[in-house]
C-alpha cells in the first residue's frame, strides 16, 4: 500500500506526518511499544552534539527496521568516481555535449556518469559532479549514498523519487535534494521514455539557504517554496536489493522486503524539492554586471566564511536592465571553480555549442567569458530593457579545484575544440582614438 502523493512546505521545518491515524506516538519519540506494532528508528543527519540550530534528525516509525538485510558485498562496474583521484587537475577550459540517451534498458544508478570531483569524500569536503541518462525504472532495487547528499537537477523528463519518507515528483525546471544515507528509488514520470540531468554529490556540510545580508528580508529562494513529502509506505515482501555508495565504492545487500515501509515520521531532515521558477531574481538597474552570487539558491558552507564548499547558482528568466554597460557576463578569472549546465533555452554568454543537457568546466583562475560572436553582438547592442526569457542555466561553484575524470576527458561527447570559441577575439586598441 502507498499513500497518495502530497507535500509539506518549508525549508528544514520540524515536519510531522503519518499515513495512518495515530501512527505517530505523542509525547515520546521512542516509546516501549509503538502504535500498529511499528519499529522506531532514528535517522541522524548531523552529529548528535551539533548545535541545536544545526542538529538534523528524524524519527521514523516503520514496519521493519533497517537492520533486516544481508551482509554487503562489492558491486563492480560503476561509472562513478569519488574524490580524491590520482593525478593532477587540468586548468584547460572544458565543455561537453549532452550525455547520450542509452540504447539498452538503463536505470538511474547505471545511468550515472562522473564528470569531475574535488575535495575529499573521506574528510567530508568538496563534491562530485555527475550526469545521468536513463530509460528504465528502478523496480526491485533501492539506493542510498553514504558519501554525500544528492542535489538532482533534471534536464529532460520527470523523475519520480520514491523515498523512505514519501514520494517526490521532480520535473525539468525543478530540483530535489536527497539527504546523505536516505534510501530511495527512481522511476520515470508518466509518459517519459527517457530522462536526463545532473547530480551534485555534496560531501560537505548540508545545503542550506544563503544569508540575504543587505538584500533584506525578501529575495532569492523563499523557505515556504521548498516541499517535503508526506508519509507514504508500502508493505511488500519479495526479493529486493539495496545498493549503497560507501567510501567511494558500490556495495549491494539483499532485502526480503521493500525499505519504503515508513508509516509515520517527524523531524527536520528529509528529502525536498524546489521549483526554480519561484526564485525571486535580484538584478542591477544601474550599471555593471552583478556577480553570480546574487543568483544563489542553496549553499554548502566550508570552514572559511564566504568560501563555499558548494554554491548552487541559477541563471533564470529575468529582465536585463542597466545603463551604459556590457550586458552578458564579463571576461573573468575566478578563485572559485565553476561547473555549468543548461536546463533549457540559450545561455546569454554563448552563441552556440552550449546546449541543453551539455556542461562546461572552468577551473580556478582559468579565464572564461563570452565567446567572440557574443562579445561582438553585445558591444553593439542598443541598451534598452531586454527580457532574457528563454533560458535556465545553473552552476555548481566550489572553492576546491575540480578534477575531470579520465572517462570525462576521453569521452566522445567532449568538445575538444572548445577553447577556439575565443580564438577570433582581436586587439582593438588604438592609442590615437579614445
Amino acid at each position: 500500500m502507498m499513500a497518495s502523493l502530497d507535500y509539506q512546505s518549508g525549508f528544514r521545518n520540524q515536519f510531522s506526518t503519518e499515513a495512518l491515524p495515530g501512527a505517530l506516538p505523542l509525547g515520546q519519540n521512542s516509546p516501549q511499544r509503538c502504535p500498529y506494532g511499528l519499529y522506531a528508528e532514528q535517522f541522524s543527519g548531523s552529529a548528535f552534539t551539533a548545535p541545536r540550530h544545526q542538529n538534523l534528525r528524524t524519527w521514523m516509525y516503520r514496519i521493519r527496521p533497517s537492520v533486516l538485510q544481508s551482509a554487503y558485498r562489492p558491486l563492480p562496474g560503476r561509472n562513478i568516481e569519488t574524490a580524491p583521484l590520482a593525478g593532477a587537475a587540468d586548468p584547460n577550459q572544458m565543455r561537453w555535449d549532452p550525455l547520450p540517451i542509452p540504447s539498452e534498458p538503463t536505470d538511474f544508478i547505471d545511468g550515472l556518469f562522473t564528470i569531475a570531483v574535488n575535495g575529499d569524500a573521506g574528510t567530508q569536503t568538496g563534491c562530485g559532479v555527475h550526469c545521468y541518462a536513463a530509460n528504465a525504472d528502478m523496480t526491485r532495487r533501492f539506493f542510498y549514498n553514504a558519501d554525500g547528499e544528492l542535489l538532482i537537477v533534471p534536464q529532460l523528463g520527470t523523475l519520480v523519487l520514491r523515498t523512505e519518507l514519501g514520494v517526490l515528483d521532480v520535473a525539468s525546471g525543478e530540483i530535489a535534494v536527497i539527504p546523505r544515507g536516505m534510501k530511495f528509488q527512481v522511476r520515470l514520470g508518466e509518459g517519459c521514455e527517457a530522462v536526463r540531468g545532473y547530480v551534485c554529490e555534496n560531501y560537505g556540510s548540508p545545503l542550506e539557504l544563503p544569508g540575504l545580508g543587505p538584500i533584506g528580508a525578501n529575495g532569492l529562494a523563499n523557505p515556504r517554496d521548498f516541499l517535503a513529502p508526506v508519509a507514504a509506505y508500502e508493505d511488500e515482501t519479495g526479493e529486493f536489493e539495496l545498493v549503497a555508495k560507501f567510501s567511494g565504492q558500490f556495495w549491494v545487500a539483499d532485502l526480503g522486503h521493500s525499505p519504503l515501509d515508513v508509516v509515520a515520521w517527524h523531524g527536520n531532515v528529509a528529502p525536498y524539492k524546489y521549483d526554480l521558477a519561484r526564485f525571486n531574481t535580484i538584478n542591477t538597474v544601474s550599471f555593471d554586471h552583478p556577480d553570480p552570487s546574487i543568483f544563489t539558491v542553496l549553499t554548502s558552507a566550508s570552514d572559511t566564511p564566504g568560501m563555499a564548499n558548494i554554491d548552487f547558482v541559477i541563471f533564470p528568466p529575468r529582465w536585463m536592465v542597466a545603463e551604459n554597460t556590457f550586458r552578458p557576463p564579463y571576461f573573468h578569472r575566478n578563485l572559485m571553480s565553476e561547473f555549468m549546465g543548461l536546463i533549457h533555452g540559450e545561455y546569454d554568454a554563448k552563441a552556440e555549442g552550449f546546449v541543453p543537457g551539455g556542461a562546461s568546466l572552468h577551473n580556478c583562475m582559468s579565464p572564461h567569458g563570452p565567446d567572440a560572436d557574443t562579445f561582438a553582438k553585445a558591444s553593439a547592442a542598443e541598451l534598452t530593457p531586454q527580457y532574457q526569457g528563454n533560458t535556465l542555466a545553473f552552476m555548481f561553484e566550489s572553492r576546491y579545484v575540480f578534477q575531470a575524470t579520465e572517462a570525462a576527458q576521453t569521452t566522445e561527447h567532449r568538445q575538444r575544440d572548445y577553447v577556439n570559441v575565443w580564438s577570433t577575439l582581436t586587439a582593438q586598441f588604438d592609442p590615437g582614438q579614445r
